[in-house]
């Protein structure tokens, strides 16, 4: 699937910030908030999250099928297709209930990531978009 720098950056924050709140027990329990969370994490800790989240999910993002782009919505993808994304990028190490485990889980983040897209806006069918100057 083609997505822009920019739709992809959007997409791994919101996984990051998504699993933030799973692990922060503060976070879940409205505590305190996922962006003083995330902003508290500073530059390298941000790096930290999205590096090893990026490798789990920008892979299978990208071995995702193509799919007609549609001004105003977010590319759709069936379980099927997602998770055979995903069990194109897991390795056969650990067990068979292990690697089950770790396809269950990466399906769930580029689930997130999917859903964490930008509406697609197409510049031909919207004329208020400007076009950026280059």
């Amino acid at each position: 699937m083609q997505l822009s720098e920019s739709e992809l950056t959007i997409a791994l924050t919101g996984v990051a910030k998504a699993t933030l709140a799973a692990q922060n027990k503060d976070i879940r329990k409205g505590k305190v908030d996922v962006e003083d969370v995330w902003r508290d994490l500073g530059g390298y800790g941000r790096y930290q999250v999205l590096d090893s989240l990026g490798g789990q999910v920008l892979p299978v993002l990208a071995s995702l099928p193509d799919v007609p782009r549609v001004h105003g919505e977010r590319p759709s993808y069936g379980m099927s297709q997602i998770k055979a994304a995903v069990e194109e990028h897991v390795g056969d190490e650990g067990g068979r209930l292990r690697r089950k485990a770790t396809v269950l889980a990466r399906v769930a983040l580029v689930q997130a990531a999917l859903a964490q897209l930008p509406p697609y806006v197409d510049p031909d069918a919207d004329p208020d978009v400007a076009q950026a100057p280059e």
